[in-house]
């Protein structure tokens, strides 16, 4: 079977982009794989964000992720938008689902690991869902 390609997305693709993006690699590499992008860059990953997914989980996300633009995926069979609080962005896909998680950036390390609990459970509801063929991505 071919794993679907999953595209975690915002506008921006530096903070909960990128940690699904981490998240699923760590929890769901089995099931899908795991791509963050947004219509803007940053010219770096969120650094908070980045020392609390170090923190737990060990995963450096500057040695393996960057900030990308759509454009620059393969095609995508599912797409998972952040909550982006304006227009998020659109990219083709044979299922779509907004999380409609907060942005934690500039906000406390507690509010921070809500926001990362909530990806974690999330990532790994969705890769229940394509296991079970709940999620379609044919």
């Amino acid at each position: 079977m071919n794993k679907p390609k999953v595209a975690f997305i915002c506008v921006h693709n530096s903070c909960r982009s990128q940690m699904a993006e981490a998240l699923g690699k760590k929890f769901a590499a089995d099931v899908f794989e795991s791509y963050s992008a947004g219509t803007e860059t940053k010219p770096q990953i969120n650094q908070d964000a980045v020392r609390l997914i170090k923190e737990r989980y060990n995963i450096d996300m500057e040695a393996s992720q960057y900030s990308k633009l759509l454009d620059e995926l393969p095609p995508i069979d599912i797409v998972i938008k952040m909550g982006c609080n304006v227009v998020c962005p659109y990219l083709p896909a044979k299922h779509t689902e907004d999380w409609g998680l907060d942005d934690p950036s500039g906000k406390s390390d507690q509010e921070f690991g809500l926001i990362i609990d909530a990806i974690e459970a999330k990532v790994k509801k969705l890769a229940d869902d394509i296991k079970n063929n709940i999620i379609s991505f044919l």
